[in-house]
C-alpha cells in the first residue's frame, strides 16, 4: 500500500492500466527485428493505454498504434519508465486535440540511448557479473545455492525495476506535463528532444553499421590504404552513406524493409567475394 502523496501511488484505474503495461513490457527483446528493433514490444505494452484513452475514437486510436510502431531499442529492465511517460503523454493528448503528439516519439527516441547506457552498465555490466560470481562460487562447491542465489541476486532488482519504473514514469509524466504546459516551454522541449533523437540515430548508424574498403595499393614502394584516406577526410563516411541510401530507398522508392535486408546481404556477399568489401 502507498500513500496518496507518494510518487508510487496510483488511482485504481490507473494502477490496473500501468500494471498491465509493466507485465507487457516483460516481452522485452523477444520480438526483436532488424527494421525497428524492440518497437513491437513497446507497441504491445502501450495497447492498454491506447485502448483506454482512445476508446471511442477509432482514427486517433489507429494513429496512436502507428505512432508507437517506430524504432525503439533500450535495456528491457529500464524501458518501463519511458512506457509510463508515454502513457501519461497519451492521456494528455486524448484530453487536448491540439496536443503535439510528435513530442511523444521525440521523448522516446531522446531517452532510449541514455537509458540503454545506464541500464546496460548496471544490469549487464555490473549486477549480472556480481550475481554470476556469487552463484559460481557456490556451484563450484556443489552447493545448490549457486543457481538459486544467481537467480535471486539478479532477478529481484530487475523485477522491481520492471514493475516500479512504469509507475514512476506515469506519475512523473503527469506532473511533468502540467509544469511544462503552465510554463509554456513544451515546444522548446519538443525541439530539444527531436535534436537529441536525431543525434542518437546518427550515433547508432556510426556504431552499428560497418562498411570498409580493404583495397591497399602499392605505388613505387609507397602503400596507399583507401579506407584510411576516406577516414582521414570524414570518419564513418561509408556507414553514414549506406544508412542514408537505405533511408532513401525506404522513403522515396518505397522498397520493402525485407527486400532491402535481402538485397544488402546479397550485395555484401557478392562484393566481398570479388574483394571490394
Amino acid at each position: 500500500m502507498t500513500k496518496k502523496n507518494s510518487i508510487l501511488h496510483l488511482e485504481p484505474e490507473d494502477k490496473k492500466m500501468v500494471n498491465s503495461i509493466a507485465w507487457r513490457m516483460m516481452v522485452g527483446s523477444s520480438s526483436y527485428q532488424y527494421e525497428k528493433m524492440q518497437a513491437l514490444s513497446f507497441l504491445y505494452a502501450m495497447t492498454p493505454a491506447i485502448k483506454r484513452y482512445y476508446k471511442d475514437d477509432k482514427e486517433r486510436r489507429i494513429a496512436a498504434y502507428k505512432r508507437h510502431w517506430e524504432l525503439w531499442n533500450t535495456t528491457p529492465q529500464v524501458a518501463g519508465i519511458v512506457a509510463g511517460l508515454a502513457a501519461s503523454m497519451e492521456r494528455e493528448a486524448a484530453k487536448n486535440p491540439d496536443y503535439d503528439v510528435s513530442s511523444i516519439n521525440a521523448l522516446k527516441v531522446s531517452l532510449m540511448g541514455p537509458l540503454a547506457g545506464i541500464g546496460d552498465s548496471f544490469f549487464w555490466g555490473s549486477l549480472k557479473i556480481i550475481a554470476t560470481g556469487i552463484g559460481v562460487s557456490f556451484a563450484l562447491q556443489g552447493n545448490i545455492l549457486g543457481p538459486i542465489l544467481y537467480f535471486l541476486v539478479y532477478n529481484i532488482p530487475a523485477s522491481l525495476a520492471r514493475h516500479l519504473l512504469p509507475i514512476l514514469g506515469f506519475n512523473l509524466g503527469n506532473s511533468f506535463m502540467e509544469k511544462m504546459n503552465k510554463a509554456g516551454i513544451m515546444p522548446f522541449l519538443t525541439k530539444c528532444c527531436n535534436i537529441i533523437g536525431i543525434m542518437m540515430i546518427g550515433a547508432m548508424a556510426c556504431s552499428m553499421v560497418t562498411l570498409k574498403i580493404p583495397f591497399v595499393y602499392e605505388i613505387q614502394g609507397a602503400t596507399i590504404n583507401v579506407q584510411e584516406i576516406i577516414d582521414s577526410i570524414l570518419p564513418n563516411a561509408l556507414p553514414m552513406g549506406l544508412t542514408l541510401l537505405c533511408f532513401w530507398m525506404l522513403r522515396k522508392k518505397n522498397v520493402s524493409p525485407t527486400i532491402l535486408i535481402v538485397l544488402l546481404i546479397v550485395v555484401s556477399i557478392a562484393l566481398h567475394a570479388v574483394g571490394i568489401l
